[in-house]
């Protein structure tokens, strides 16, 4: 089996702890030499300068091609490109191009008076520079907002059309999930890469309360197999959750997949067990 390509998703630090742990993950997984690793932003646009921060420091300290997450919350079209120019600045050269959440409070995402009213006009935008590789979110399940699956599909072609090269799903739990989901993008006509976001299990509660807040459907053989494991503490429950993440890795790539996007939550070691049993080696690895 030839190794994927591989790429990471950090967030950002609010806290001198949490900063330590961002740097140690970056630090951990660097030598894997990612294709890209990705910073997220805060709902609300709450992270602003910390993911700025982030990204240009993970960038020079590690020399690690960083793809910066930017959304159309809480903020003026003027100062959404003002953030874009400071990128490219400091030599940042791609972006995630999502809507964003809500801010906290709120039940839905109400575009500011002066803003981007959704992803596709900011991806506009910031393709007009002629200088960014724009990635954005895909659902291989619909999103909260979305009617159906043919939405989320129809709404992915104009994203791509507007000047997005490539596309990071939201995690899912069986391959089959992303396998149809691919189909009905190649049957729209969509031919840019679309990758599969992978969520190792570092906690079954908290997968599940993140899966509940993104319509990711949780099966019930998942379910079953965590609470059983359960019963024999948490090195059970890592086991379990490695030798998943690794099946579903190995079934998509057997299916013509050729790179993956780990969702790391701060947390190297899991990510780092999987990359390594799917052959991604270490660049000083013979040494």
């Amino acid at each position: 089996m030839t190794p994927p390509k591989i790429s990471f998703e950090f967030f950002p630090p609010k806290t001198l702890e949490a900063s330590f742990r961002l740097w140690e993950t970056a630090r951990a997984l660097a030598p894997l030499a990612p294709d890209f690793v990705s910073v997220t932003y805060g709902a609300g646009g709450t992270t602003r300068k910390l993911t700025h921060e982030a990204v240009t420091t993970i960038n020079r300290q590690f020399g690690l091609e960083v793809a910066a997450h930017l959304t159309c919350v809480e903020a003026t079209r003027a100062e959404t490109m003002e953030i874009v120019q400071s990128y490219a600045d400091a030599g940042i050269r791609e972006i995630v191009a999502l809507r964003g959440d809500a801010p906290q409070g709120a039940d839905r995402f109400t575009p500011h008076p002066d803003g981007f009213t959704n992803t596709v006009e900011l991806i506009e935008a910031i393709a007009a520079r002629g200088d960014m590789t724009i990635r954005v979110g895909a659902y291989p399940e619909p999103h909260p907002d979305s009617p159906d699956g043919d939405a989320d599909v129809a709404w992915l072609k104009r994203k791509i059309e507007a000047g997005a090269t490539s596309a990071i799903t939201q995690f899912f739990f069986e391959p089959e999930t992303f396998f149809r989901f691919r189909d009905k993008c190649a049957a729209a006509g969509i031919d840019a890469p679309i990758i599969p976001g992978i969520l190792p299990v570092q906690s079954w509660a908290g997968t599940k309360r993140f899966a509940a807040t993104c319509n990711t459907t949780v099966p019930g053989w998942a379910e079953d197999a965590f609470q059983l494991a359960a019963l024999d503490g948490p090195g059970a429950q890592r086991a379990l959750a490695t030798s998943l993440c690794v099946d579903l890795c190995e079934k998509l790539i057997a299916g013509g997949v050729d790179r993956l996007h780990f969702y790391t939550l701060n947390r190297p070691e899991l990510t780092h067990e999987v990359c390594t049993a799917l052959g991604v080696r270490p660049l000083n690895a013979a040494a």
